[in-house]
């Protein structure tokens, strides 16, 4: 959902990659509720980070407390912060209705939004 909330708002001025610990491929329930608010994540992929190769980030962004606490060690030069937001799979079983489980994910969604909508303000001051 961040990579999706920062390609639509913020696609002109940050160029995102969007990356994970581990691929877990694409939660529908992500899908469903972003698309509610006109944003089409549904040909995004889950991909690790590893993945990414050695190119050089200004910032690092870690968006739930696991990837936090395993987030690999990159440059000095790269800016890494970190912002709390829940884990929706986490928190709702995969047997739950979708009457129990998308309130939870339209919380994160517009949690996740509303984080987005700040930046680059909210980021802290770039490393020289």
């Amino acid at each position: 959902m961040a990579e999706g909330w920062t390609r639509e708002l913020k696609g002109q001025r940050i160029e995102v990659r969007s990356a994970g610990i581990e691929a877990r491929g694409l939660d529908r329930r992500a899908i469903a509720v972003m698309l509610e608010s006109g944003v089409d994540i549904s040909r995004h992929r889950s991909t690790r980070i590893d993945e990414l190769g050695t190119q050089p980030f200004d910032y690092v962004v870690t968006v739930c407390d696991h990837a936090n606490e395993v987030c690999p060690v990159f440059p000095a030069e790269t800016a890494v912060l970190h912002v709390s937001f829940d884990d929706p799979p986490s928190l709702v079983p995969e047997t739950a209705t979708e009457a129990d489980a998308l309130p939870i994910y339209r919380r994160v969604r517009d949690e996740i939004r509303a984080f987005v909508e700040g930046l680059p303000g909210n980021l802290p001051a770039p490393r020289v």
